[in-house]
């Protein structure tokens, strides 16, 4: 069985324990054996970033540019590769695997962009003979957490713009996913930047990611996962001082108007909910619709999911691939169970199946579900369940949809399918979520714009894009008293103002 090791200084370090790697499509499938890192692994690693830190924040930015988009590059000419890499260790589909794959390379490309579009300003100042310069700087050591349901391609936006900007980074992936952050990690490792500027420290959340947190090395944690991880973090984070940015939960809205085109309508509702396995922050699992279409609706989705085809990841003719672990496949069942118990009716799915494929191997397979008639209050509606599972809520109009869309704690993506220009203009207006959709699935964002949310989704600046900087820089205003003040005067007052 291959072990692969942490990458700490440039050196890959083995580790005193190490954990299988299951393939959820084939439990007899185990990709690796991967390095647990202790405490101790990341005392190392920050060492080696804050040593390295001084000449490659200072270092020249084409030098940066050049590495990034080398990393970039080789992703997309191995994407193909892994991809399989990345649906044999998760679990969606490979379709989904190898375009996820593509979007980290495309991010590494555009932030090699970015390397050389870093700005400042130059503004006069009330003074006479002063002038001040707006600039940006690299934070330091970040710390960087990725959770399981994207090992690439969130990995990648936070690692790119850390390293653009000059910042030295520890990257402590998800335990379920390690394989696919090995692979970037080896790729980013060849790419020419020097030891220390990049470390991969892999292992436990309670162990890894509580030292990186609690770490006085640490200048930034970028995080995303769960909304209880997320907070404990923001806590801890403020109380030393910290910069941190989060990425929780969501429980996003999927809006459905009378007027709406119903085969759109279903199409966008089946890959808001079920894609990915419903596995993604910006999943639609309330879908909100009004009170005459709702029939027509409920019966087309029906028909949609009948036509899912369940089973292993890596199979051609999968739709839906597994569920991640045996944990999450018996939450999800759990909460449909919870939705029954609370007055739901189960239109379709919420079992868990055999592979379709009849291949006869053990996976974490469900059947995609579909719940109707549940109300706002029911526990379906209000906490994440992060599988696909979805619920169905109807309303009398856009108005009551609308509040209904709003009543959660999250605000992360919300979406709308409907003929009207007026509807779709005031909800983009009026949604209080970070990303809204006009008859587009809820999941589904470009690399070169901000990825992030409102209320509890979300908490400091926005990934992706340029406005990446945020939090991955610092802001300096510098002051210089010009050299022609000199000679016309104004040094006495300028000194003394």
């Amino acid at each position: 069985m291959p072990r692969y090791d942490n990458l700490i200084n440039g050196q890959w370090t083995a580790a005193a324990s190490y954990q299988a790697n299951t393939n959820p499509s084939d439990l007899a499938d185990v990709v690796g054996e991967y390095a647990q890192g202790t405490a101790e692994d990341v005392q190392t690693a920050v060492a080696a970033a804050t040593a390295a830190f001084p000449a490659w924040s200072l270092s020249g930015i084409q030098a940066r540019h050049d590495a990034l988009l080398k990393i970039g590059n080789e992703l997309l000419a191995r994407k193909a590769e892994l991809g399989d890499l990345l649906a044999r260790e998760e679990g969606k589909t490979l379709a989904e695997a190898i375009g996820e794959v593509g979007r980290a390379g495309q991010i590494f490309q555009f932030f090699a962009g970015e390397c050389l579009r870093l700005a400042g300003e130059s503004i006069p100042s009330l003074r006479p003979g002063v002038g001040v310069e707006i600039s940006r700087e690299p934070l330091g050591v970040v710390g960087l957490i990725t959770p399981w349901n994207f090992p690439m391609a969130i990995p990648a936006w936070k690692i790119a713009p850390a390293l653009a900007f000059g910042n030295c980074v520890v990257l402590k992936p998800a335990e379920l996913v390690p394989g696919s952050a090995w692979a970037l990690a080896d790729i980013i490792q060849r790419s020419g930047i020097p030891a220390g500027v990049f470390n991969l420290v892999m292992g436990t959340g309670r162990v890894i990611g509580e030292a990186l947190v609690h770490h006085p090395g640490i200048a930034a944690i970028s995080f995303t996962g769960s909304v209880g991880v997320g907070r404990g973090i923001a806590k801890a984070c403020a109380a030393n001082g910290k910069k941190v940015q989060l990425e929780m939960g969501g429980k996003n809205p999927q809006l459905v108007l009378d007027d709406a085109d119903l085969p759109q309508a279903v199409e966008l509702a089946a890959q808001s909910c079920f894609y990915s396995t419903g596995q993604r922050c910006t999943a639609s699992s309330r879908l909100i619709v009004t009170d005459q279409i709702y029939p027509a609706f409920v019966q087309a989705l029906q028909a949609r999911m009948a036509n899912l085809r369940v089973g292993d990841a890596r199979a051609a003719n999968t739709d839906i691939g597994p569920v991640v672990s045996q944990a999450q496949l018996e939450q999800d069942l759990h909460s449909v169970d919870i939705a029954q118990a609370e007055g739901a009716v189960l239109a379709a799915g919420g079992t868990r199946v055999g592979c379709h494929t009849g291949s006869g191997k053990l996976g974490f397979f469900m059947q995609p579900a579909l719940l109707v008639d549940s109300t706002a209050e029911m526990r379906i509606n209000r906490e994440e369940v992060f599988g696909p599972v979805a619920s169905v809520v109807r309303v009398r109009d856009y108005e009551e949809a609308l509040h209904m869309a709003n009543d959660t704690e999250f605000g992360l993506s919300a979406g709308i399918a409907t003929t009207s220009l007026k509807y779709a203009t005031h909800f983009k207006r009026h949604s209080q979520a970070g990303m809204v959709m006009v008859n587009l699935p809820t999941a589904g964002v470009d690399y070169h714009v901000p990825f992030g949310g409102r209320k509890g989704s979300s908490y400091g600046p926005r990934e992706q894009g340029r406005y990446a900087q945020e939090f991955y820089t610092t802001v300096k205003t510098a002051y210089t008293l010009g050299a022609y003040a000199w000679c016309f005067g104004p040094l006495k007052q300028a000194a003394n103002a």
